[in-house]
């Protein structure tokens, strides 16, 4: 069968492809769909690991990348770096001359392609908007996708309230949950045991999975971030302690140079991976006595699997929370009063309490949807007004 559907699916860093892999191997089995790939960004850094390879080695053709020559991580770099990705994927896209490009969630390579796509006339299928995270910069970024995009897969109701409050058409804006709750699909059901196996990790067999990013709006906080967790992890002596690379935000060096000598100072139990793919973090996300960060992860894919998140200082503020999270200040007595309470089973939220993300499923719904809609009933797009207030602004009554 001839393919009659171009998608291109833009990835830029592990934790997208992440989200990404579900909605992709549904769309490459689809006969009438041709799908080409674009990795981009962290994929192509090999501080990162290089991760591009993860995506050729899970049975994906990449069809271009597109090098923001990230070389460092000064603001100006990721600055001048979105500019060299509009200009990457501006010769990149008219070639694959896709029908939708698909980009997810609100980082400076998502916005890099959405400008291109926005400028060469192509409909943008946007996974994620209508989220606040008010501790980054993602959120201007994000906002911004979602008024270039005409299709929105939204992980919440309220966040398809939020997109259509922003004039966005109510037809085009689906409430598909998290795609990132599919990874359960591909994992296996490694014990500990063989997970710290695989991982070449001979320490304690109960373990913490730690993620650690810049905060972006408030830079200052970051080194109090860090310093804080660190304090409270180096008081865990009977537990691994799992640590998966920081992601390639502005400020990201010092969070990485300190992981790293934590690390080094503790090679019996404590240990850093830049990238441990897809399947072995969803295991290690199941398996773990708790996820502890500021990582979307702890917010959106930790609550399905019933494991419990600390959540350190204002990276994910505004996102909906789970009753299964532990939101804590930069501080390292507060982390570990909460580790403890864990460990020792005093927080024990209720298993049967549906996460606000659901519990997977949005991978099939977004492929099937951008497999079958027709995306000139969405685009050029038309701002979709909400019905007038009864009273005009400035007055009350």
């Amino acid at each position: 069968m001839t393919a009659s559907r171009r998608i291109a699916v833009v990835t830029g860093s592990r934790a997208d492809y992440g989200l990404l892999r579900g909605i992709l191997t549904r769309l490459k089995k689809m006969d009438d769909v041709s799908l080409s790939i674009i990795a981009c960004g962290m994929h192509l850094v090999p501080r990162f690991g290089e991760t591009w390879r993860a995506i050729e080695t899970d049975g994906f053709s990449i069809a271009a990348k597109v090098d923001l020559q990230l070389s460092d991580d000064r603001a100006e770099t990721v600055a001048r770096g979105t500019g060299i990705g509009v200009s990457g994927f501006a010769e990149v896209l008219p070639k694959l001359a896709p029908d939708i490009l698909v980009v997810l969630g609100d980082r400076y390579e998502a916005l890099a392609a959405a400008v291109a796509a926005t400028l060469l006339n192509i409909p943008i299928a946007h996974i994620h908007g209508g989220e606040i995270t008010a501790g980054a910069f993602d959120d201007a970024i994000r906002h911004a996708i979602t008024k270039m995009a005409c299709l929105h897969f939204v992980a919440a109701e309220p966040y398809r309230q939020r997109v259509i409050q922003m004039g966005e058409q109510p037809d085009f804006v689906f409430n598909v949950g998290a795609p990132g709750l599919d990874l359960a699909e591909t994992a296996g059901t490694l014990t500990r045991a063989e997970l710290l196996a695989k991982l070449g990790i001979g320490g304690p067999e109960s373990f913490l999975l730690v993620t650690l990013h810049p905060t972006t709006a408030q830079p200052e906080a970051d080194a109090a971030n860090v310093t804080a967790l660190l304090g409270a992890l180096a008081d865990i002596e009977d537990r691994s302690i799992i640590f998966t690379g920081v992601n390639a935000d502005p400020g990201y060096r010092a969070i990485d140079d300190a992981i790293r000598m934590f690390v080094a100072a503790r090679p019996n139990r404590a240990h850093l991976f830049a990238s441990l793919g897809s399947e072995r973090y969803w295991a290690a996300l199941r398996l773990a006595d708790a996820v502890v960060g500021n990582s979307s992860s702890g917010i959106l894919e930790a609550p399905a699997v019933g494991v419990p998140t600390i959540n350190i200082g204002d990276r994910q503020k505004g996102r909906l929370r789970a009753a299964s999270i532990i939101d804590c200040p930069a501080d390292s007595a507060a982390i570990l009063g909460s580790l403890r309470h864990i460990f020792e089973g005093r927080f024990q939220p209720d298993p049967a309490q549906v996460p606000p993300y659901g519990r997977g499923g949005a991978s099939e719904a977004i492929a099937s949807t951008l497999r079958k809609i027709d995306p000139k009933r969405a685009f050029p797009k038309h701002f979709h007004d909400l019905a007038a207030s009864s009273s005009p602004p400035g007055t009350t009554g």
